[in-house]
């Protein structure tokens, strides 16, 4: 792994906290702990893992609807993914979330969105609208009936899950949805139709009222000329987007430095914070070159090899070092933690299909919750109950004894009052 470069300075800040005891007077001269709770820069991964084992189903696996590891291995992967991740994306496919018209698998994406929420982590939805996975059932409806379902399930999803799911991608691959050919679908029959900006528009307006608070993102795995054409396009139209979603499924290969920068200037441009919402880099052979659409390559089988596996930790961790110094990065989200039930089979994972992480895991770990991260330290308050913290910012903790309260590193002073639990961290959105 390439050395770690000193943090950016626009990730780290110093703050002076008041630490108040439970009577509300300032904690004198006195050695409090104080440790990193959760990043403000997100580090995500899909959650698709434990649905089932949120709402306490023998289910799940690659079979399941969302997808996602063996039931068996779950509670050994929430463990590692716990120990590595603070933001969480579960699927809202509309297809397998609402098979039947008028039976959404609602209360099983909330008591996963829960189980996130309850361990500190920020939960984010994916996608409110989509061409691929739309219902089977919509296709006889006429376009103006699919427009108004649409809109109906966007109001839906958005509010049953407001304040546990306060950040969606809006509205998903954009860029070829009047055009997709692959599968007959009655969402890219209604962009067709109507056009881009009117079906933006419409997932975006929609879920803003539902949710006024929500962080909502247009999301693409396109990063042509053609996506900055469509954002400057809704930009004009004066649509309000809280932040651009960035695709990087790289299986064909690392994009590299080079490209990686050039893709950050070319879409922070915009004024809005940049999330890499699908990352993956695989650890065996390379997908060809001259594959157009990932989709397209397929195999009897894709192995993970020793080989691809240094070059896959190597190439993670540098990836993350360059999000992390550019300032427009709000986010970045590895789309998948374990090999088994990976799309297209591939072995791009951070956890092999034995449950054994690979180096690409520890690699990133050793970032995000080792040179990144503010490990517990012993600090004694002053005079006046202050002590000075610096590290990246994030949400923190102080504790003395068996107490304890949070407070965030953010540059402004900070007052933390103890209390005989933790209050967990909020969910709130990713903007």
């Amino acid at each position: 792994m390439p050395p770690v470069a000193p943090a950016p300075a626009h990730r780290t800040a110093e703050t002076v906290v008041t630490v108040l005891g439970t009577d509300g007077r300032p904690l004198v001269d006195a050695d409090v702990t104080v440790a990193q709770r959760r990043h403000d820069l997100a580090f995500g991964c899909t959650g698709f893992d434990f649905v089932a084992l949120a709402n306490g189903e023998a289910g799940g696996g690659p079979d399941s609807t969302f997808g996602g590891a063996p039931a068996e291995q779950a509670a050994d992967l929430a463990e590692l993914w716990l120990d590595l991740f603070d933001t969480a994306t579960l699927p809202f496919y509309w297809r397998g979330f609402e098979p039947e018209p008028g039976r959404p698998d609602t209360a099983r994406l909330r008591a996963a969105a829960r189980w996130f929420d309850e361990r500190g982590v920020r939960v984010k939805g994916h996608p409110l609208m989509w061409h691929t996975l739309a219902p089977r059932w919509l296709l006889d409806r006429p376009t103006d009936e699919v427009e108004r379902l649409q809109r109906a399930r966007i109001t839906r999803e958005v509010g049953d899950l407001a304040g546990l799911v306060d950040t969606w991608d809006a509205i998903n691959e954009v860029v070829i949805m009047p055009v997709f050919t692959a599968e007959e679908n009655a969402i890219s029959r209604l962009a067709w139709e109507k056009g881009r900006l009117h079906v933006i528009r419409l997932a975006f307006e929609t879920a803003r009222a539902a949710n006024p608070r929500a962080t909502l993102l247009l999301n693409d795995f396109d990063m042509s000329t053609a996506y900055e054409c469509l954002v400057e396009a809704v930009l004009e139209a004066g649509i309000q987007v809280d932040g651009l979603g960035l695709q990087s499924h790289m299986h064909q290969g690392w994009w590299g430095e080079e490209k990686t920068h050039r893709v950050l200037e070319r879409f922070s441009r915009f004024g809005l914070p940049l999330h890499f919402t699908e990352t993956t880099l695989v650890s065996g052979e390379l997908m060809p070159r001259e594959i157009v659409d990932l989709n397209d390559y397929r195999v009897a089988s894709w192995p993970s090899t020793p080989e691809g596996e240094a070059r896959q930790a190597e190439e993670l961790a540098r990836h993350c070092t360059l999000l992390a110094e550019h300032p427009a990065v709000r986010s970045m989200t590895y789309w998948g933690l374990a090999d088994e039930g990976a799309w297209l089979g591939a072995p791009a994972g951070l956890v092999r299909a034995d449950g054994t992480p690979k180096p690409a895991y520890h690699a990133m770990r050793d970032l995000v919750r080792g040179a990144w991260w503010y490990a517990p330290t012993t600090l004694r308050t002053d005079g006046s109950g202050r002590v000075v913290v610096s590290g990246w910012r994030g949400d923190y903790e102080v504790r003395a004894g068996d107490q304890v309260a949070p407070f965030v590193v953010g540059g402004a002073a900070a007052t933390a009052r103890l209390s005989g639990e933790l209050v967990r961290a909020g969910s709130v959105g990713l903007g």
